[in-house]
């Protein structure tokens, strides 16, 4: 495989943020920063002047913002992968959500700390996983042009235009780990983290507005990114798509988003016992806030035998202890499987712990949760 490093341009217009992101991915192994620019129009220039493999491309600029930066892109080098850098904000978290539905591979968040190693810390941090996928893609294409390559499939369109997937994969049935167990089917809670949007992008929309439960998702997202998120998947879907709201009652055909920097999870109020949402700032778990397990946990207690878990592409094991609790209620458990994953964190350390019964391709999930939901 090819050991030539990943060429970045960092497109930013502070130079503050120009010199931290260079910084950092000059510090990160087969990475090489081949050029700089402060706005979109010098970044489609110096694309044709430097060839980089990946830009980081800033979301809010003046004269062209990166949203257009990207559309531009596409028709110049449609080859280049991007990588969103948003702030904080409303608008960032908008125009992010827009720029990964036109096919940026994912999006960091600029810290807002004023400690100069901090905010290296986490930049790398949220870096490096998105540039190991990114080298692994490279490695698999520059193997599928070679004609002494293993691999003879060329990539699809898709693919070559900065598709998440890190390998393309042929349709592939469901494979059983373990017979599904549980009874009817009342909730369906997914978790998942990076490469998460594009998943749900493909995910949700193909459920049918008939469904007739509720679901709930926990998305490792930083504030006002989960609302963006809620947003632009109801305008796709044909179920209802929110961020959970505090005291929310849960209605079937609608999903929940857990809302940013905030759990959630589910209780029963009232003589009906009615489930709904309760919104919290408890700490942090497993370094996440909103955390799976958190919000898994809620559900083994509330639904036991009733419920469908769907853990998927994430880094980390957040989401394995939680399905741990609902399989021993009985629970049914979903996991993407490797090839359709962006990290294949969150799904193996579930498949590792024996709490998995069906492992499915991204693109066979939604009938695989239908099949499930209708089954009585």
């Amino acid at each position: 495989m090819t050991t030539e490093p990943i060429r970045v341009l960092v497109v930013d217009d502070t130079s503050l943020y120009r010199k931290l992101l260079s910084d950092v991915l000059q510090q990160i192994d087969g990475t090489e920063v081949v050029g700089t620019a402060s706005n979109g129009t010098i970044a489609l220039a110096k694309v044709t002047q430097c060839h980089p493999d990946l830009l980081t491309l800033d979301v809010e600029m003046p004269a062209m913002n990166g949203l257009e930066t990207l559309r531009r892109l596409r028709d110049v080098a449609p080859q280049v992968g991007v990588i969103m850098v948003s702030a904080h904000t409303t608008q960032g978290a908008k125009i992010t959500m827009e720029a990964l539905d036109l096919g940026a591979l994912d999006f960091i968040t600029k810290p807002e700390g004023k400690d100069p190693a901090q905010n290296m810390a986490d930049l790398r941090r949220q870096l490096h996983p998105l540039l190991s996928t990114f080298r692994t893609r490279k490695q698999v294409k520059s193997l599928l042009r070679s004609p002494n390559g293993s691999l003879s499939r060329r990539p699809t369109a898709e693919a070559e235009v900065g598709s998440t997937l890190p390998l393309p994969v042929e349709p592939v049935t469901p494979r059983l780990t373990a017979p599904p167990t549980g009874g009817r089917i009342e909730i369906v809670a997914i978790g998942v983290s990076t490469g998460g949007p594009q998943a749900l992008a493909q995910l949700i929309p193909k459920l049918p507005g008939h469904l007739g439960v509720p679901i709930v998702v926990v998305q490792h997202m930083p504030p006002m990114f989960t609302a963006a998120l809620a947003e632009s998947l109801d305008r796709k879907s044909a179920l209802t798509v929110v961020e959970g709201q505090h005291e929310q009652i849960l209605e079937p055909n609608t999903v929940y988003i857990a809302p940013g920097g905030k759990h959630m999870k589910i209780v029963r109020r009232g003589a009906q016992q009615y489930p709904c949402l309760l919104v919290t700032n408890d700490p942090p778990e497993n370094h996440c806030k909103p955390s799976v397990d958190y919000l898994f946990r809620s559900v083994a207690q509330g639904y036991g035998n009733r419920a469908l878990g769907v853990i998927m592409t994430g880094m980390g094991a957040d989401g394995t202890l939680g399905l741990r609790l609902m399989k021993r209620q009985g629970a049914t458990v979903f996991a993407q499987d490797e090839a359709s994953c962006v990290v294949y964190g969150m799904p193996m350390e579930a498949i590792k712990a024996g709490v998995v019964d069906t492992v499915v391709p991204l693109e066979q999930l939604a009938l695989a949760v239908c099949q499930r939901v209708s089954r009585r």
